[in-house]
């Protein structure tokens, strides 16, 4: 593969895990303005919001399964429009059965837009030799600041949901339609699998344990933030809804400037470094808030 052709695939995927970052963004700063909108309960807006995240892990065992088949470029082509329209789903219905399905198909489609942009970004990063990935993520936290912005706009000017959400699907999805044009993936889609799994069954579980603790922790922290601060600030500490898009916003800004450098601190002081460190900084965090 030509070097202009791996960095046409390294934009291309970058701007995709960019407009995934202001989707969701979108989604969960608006949480406060979609319960209202649908009457969902206190009590049920946990089971709302803890079905995203199965689902997603659902499609992403699936879409494992389906690029043995599928190279992962086809499956995000086709997932990231999906999770765009299920977007403006949840932001145009009027009965809970309505949201539950946009929903629904939100985490399904997030599940395998996930899995395959990763997977991408894993087989360009053999192909460079060098760790890009984090690169990858700060497009989607930067996704992430711009949608929390709208998010905020949106409030202060008290625009309905679907009002918020209909300009940035309206210039990302043609965006992410024209820009699959140039995904390339380092290895086939079975070379970028094959290896992860030849290289688990080699290495004793119990090895792996810490690192799984790590991420089961790290993605509980950033599933907290991400769907209960705008809800806690706004029901709890008695925050606008403008004011309660603020602290993902924060959030995103911080995650932006770890993900900037990540790759440089991978190449300069190695990966488990990295991991150390940024685990040390992450519970020096949740200190801080706990006090």
């Amino acid at each position: 593969m030509t070097d202009a052709r791996l960095r046409y695939g390294r934009a291309s995927l970058a701007l995709s895990f960019l407009a995934q970052g202001v989707t969701f963004a979108l989604l969960v700063t608006r949480i406060p303005a979609i319960q209202d909108r649908y009457g969902i309960s206190d009590g049920l807006l946990p089971v709302f919001l803890a079905a995203v995240p199965v689902l997603a892990g659902v499609a992403s065992v699936v879409t494992e399964k389906v690029v043995a088949r599928v190279r992962p470029g086809v499956v995000l082509r086709w997932a990231q429009p999906v999770v765009m329209v299920a977007l403006l789903g949840v932001g145009a219905g009027t009965e809970v059965w309505q949201v539950a399905l946009a929903l629904g198909v939100f985490g399904l489609a997030v599940g395998a837009l996930d899995a395959s942009m990763n997977m991408m970004g894993v087989s360009l990063q053999r192909a460079y030799g060098r760790s890009i990935m984090l690169g990858f993520h700060a497009a989607y936290s930067l996704g992430g600041i711009a949608g929390a912005s709208m998010a905020w706009a949106g409030a202060h000017w008290h625009l309905s949901l679907l009002a918020s959400y209909l300009p940035a699907v309206v210039v990302l999805l043609p965006a992410v339609l024209i820009g699959s044009r140039w995904y390339a993936e380092g290895r086939t889609a079975g070379d970028a699998v094959a290896p992860g799994r030849a290289q688990a069954a080699s290495v004793p579980f119990r090895l792996l344990l810490p690192l799984c603790l790590v991420m089961a922790f790290a993605y509980i922290g950033d599933s907290t933030v991400s769907n209960w601060s705008a809800k806690y600030l706004q029901d709890v500490l008695g925050g606008s809804e403008q004011l309660a898009t603020v602290p993902y916003n924060v959030y995103m800004v911080t995650t932006l400037l770890g993900r900037a450098v990540g790759d440089l601190g991978v190449r300069r002081f190695g990966a488990v470094a990295v991991v150390r460190g940024g685990s040390v900084l992450a519970a020096v965090g949740f200190g801080v808030v706990a006090v």
